[in-house]
């Protein structure tokens, strides 16, 4: 290693960057990481400009799903490392790599409570992964190095790096840290040797993919594995796009309200194969669907990170293996004889079809799952499709079909606010793909001035607004459990199709059925971000089925 001359930390660290091969950062500015941003002016990396932090950090979550590389966010200290929170927690939840920058106060000023100073090892302790505070800027490459290792390795997950201010400007004459690649845990031949006994031995087997670090390569290693085998295949919640949809094997996704067919898979089945999954609370439906601590099915699971295997439940047999490696590892792998259960996948896949294909008629005149069956077929087959969480996107994960590997962004942790600044930032790294992020009402405002940032970096990408005007899920649930005490989810809504012209980007206003593919490929052409206003009847709550609301007294 060549030892550099000196330059100050903000240099140091940008440089750190660049080794790594970032090629771009998210941020919202402040005072106390100046020197970083300085130095950020000579580099070759792309600063996209946010308008609040959890937008910012929520963009640097989506490149860390889109690329398998840790997203790269700068926020201030205090108010601007909280705000980013949101991100962070998301890329905890999602296993998602990321490192966010946080600036801190001047060393000489810690503990004394200074304007805006944290505790950032203790905020985000049980937040991150790993989180510390730099206070000497030769020490930058050996800590950034780190940081890059532990957000992708093992189980993938956030690092936060607070950054005094002072260090950045101080000099060192310190070598580069070379790039960073993942140390990546293979499967051993003797516990492929158990499994595919296992599987030999079954009689009703079935494959759960979910979590993170899967490569596109891997996704199709697994779907041949599933052929060779004739094995149904599911995905894990807001995971669907590791399998193509058209796939022979593919039996459909364990989100919030799977197909009976689906559960009725799971509870009956007598081997599952979960592959870098958790199977937490949404895709167990609630940890229903396997018993705890032992399944009475034989797990077999397949994780990179060894505090997950058996953190839940017991398996038959844990494999710490990394999805890619064991995709590669089983490639070769075929079964002895024609197995018991041959068929069995292609009923699943037709069960799926069959649960997916036609959406039920709803009260008003905005028909919100026609519309999601019209999109199915008319988005292109690479099409990258984001979310946040809501009833909303009940229909789109029943109805849509994700056929290309990355293509679907959505926070498995449920955050609100995520597909607007998901859908910014994937359209910036893939201009020449079709982005299409949907929101509710409540979702979209939470995050919406990042479509500022859309129209700012010519990102056009298309929001679906689906207003109902209120907090939909939990107005759900108010009714279930307090009928006629409806209070805190009515809202008010302004008219987003005249929001998204404020900003300069397309709007339109969708209230009948038929209005919605004209007013898309208008969208489309303008060539501009986009915000279709669709405004749904408020009793279409959910996918599943309708109700009458209370009108509130409060």
């Amino acid at each position: 290693m060549t030892i550099r001359n000196a330059r100050t930390g903000g240099q140091i660290l940008i440089d750190q960057l660049v080794a790594q091969g970032v090629e771009r950062v998210t941020c919202v500015p402040g005072e106390s990481y100046l020197a970083a941003l300085d130095a950020l002016h000579d580099s070759p990396i792309d600063v996209m400009i946010c308008r609040a932090e959890g937008g910012a950090a929520m963009m640097a979550e989506a490149y860390g799903k889109l690329t398998g590389r840790p997203g790269i966010c700068f926020v201030t200290r205090g108010p601007g490392a909280t705000n980013a929170s949101h991100g962070v927690h998301i890329a905890m939840q999602d296993s998602t790599p990321m490192i966010l920058f946080v600036g801190q106060v001047d060393t000489g000023m810690r503990e004394r409570e200074a304007f805006q100073e944290l505790d950032y090892k203790a905020v985000f302790g049980t937040m991150a992964k790993w989180a510390v505070e730099i206070d000497r800027p030769d020490r930058i490459p050996e800590l950034v190095a780190r940081a890059f290792r532990v957000a992708m390795q093992g189980r993938p997950g956030p690092v936060v790096i607070a950054l005094p201010e002072n260090m950045l400007t101080e000099t060192a004459a310190v070598a580069d840290a070379p790039r960073v690649e993942a140390a990546v845990s293979w499967p051993a031949p003797a516990d492929l040797e158990r499994m595919a006994v296992m599987l030999a031995d079954a009689k009703s087997p079935l494959v759960v993919l979910g979590g993170s670090g899967w490569t596109a390569e891997a996704a199709k290693g697994i779907a041949r594995f599933a052929e060779r085998f004739d094995l149904p295949v599911a995905t894990s919640f807001r995971r669907a796009s590791l399998i193509d949809a058209d796939h022979s094997h593919y039996a459909g996704d364990l989100g919030i309200g799977p197909s009976p067919s689906l559960k009725a898979r799971i509870t009956g089945a007598d081997v599952i194969l979960l592959i870098g999954g958790r199977l937490s609370e949404m895709p167990s439906s609630s940890y229903s669907l396997l018993d705890i601590p032992v399944p009475s099915q034989k797990l077999i699971h397949v994780h990179p990170g060894s505090e997950e295997l058996g953190r839940v439940y017991q398996p038959a047999l844990a494999i710490q293996a990394a999805p890619a490696a064991f995709a590669a590892a089983v490639e070769t792998l075929k079964p002895a004889a024609t197995p018991a259960w041959k068929g069995e996948a292609a009923k699943a896949h037709a069960d799926y079809l069959s649960w997916t294909e036609t959406a039920r008629e709803l009260p008003g005149t905005f028909q919100y799952g026609q519309v999601m069956t019209w999109l199915r077929d008319r988005l292109p087959k690479d099409a990258i499709v984001c979310n946040g969480a809501g009833n909303y996107a009940g229909w789109l994960h029943r109805h849509h079909r994700f056929h290309a590997f990355a293509a679907q962004l959505a926070p498995t942790s449920g955050s609100m606010g995520y597909g607007v600044p998901a859908g910014v930032l994937a359209k910036r790294q893939h201009p020449d793909r079709v982005v299409v992020a949907f929101a509710g009402d409540g979702c979209f405002l939470m995050n919406g001035q990042e479509f500022a940032t859309a129209v700012q970096y010519d990102a056009a990408l298309i929001v679906v607004v689906i207003d109902n005007a209120q907090y939909g899920t939990i107005r759900m649930h108010q009714e279930r459990d307090y009928p006629g005490r409806v209070v805190g989810t009515q809202l008010k809504n302004p008219d987003f199709a005249m929001y998204a012209k404020a900003f300069g980007g397309h709007g339109e206003r969708v209230e009948r059925t038929e209005e919605f593919a004209p007013a898309f490929e208008r969208a489309l052409a303008s060539g501009k971000p986009s915000i279709l206003h669709c405004l749904i009847d408020p009793r279409a709550m959910s996918v599943g089925k309708d109700f009458v609301p209370q009108e509130t007294t409060r």
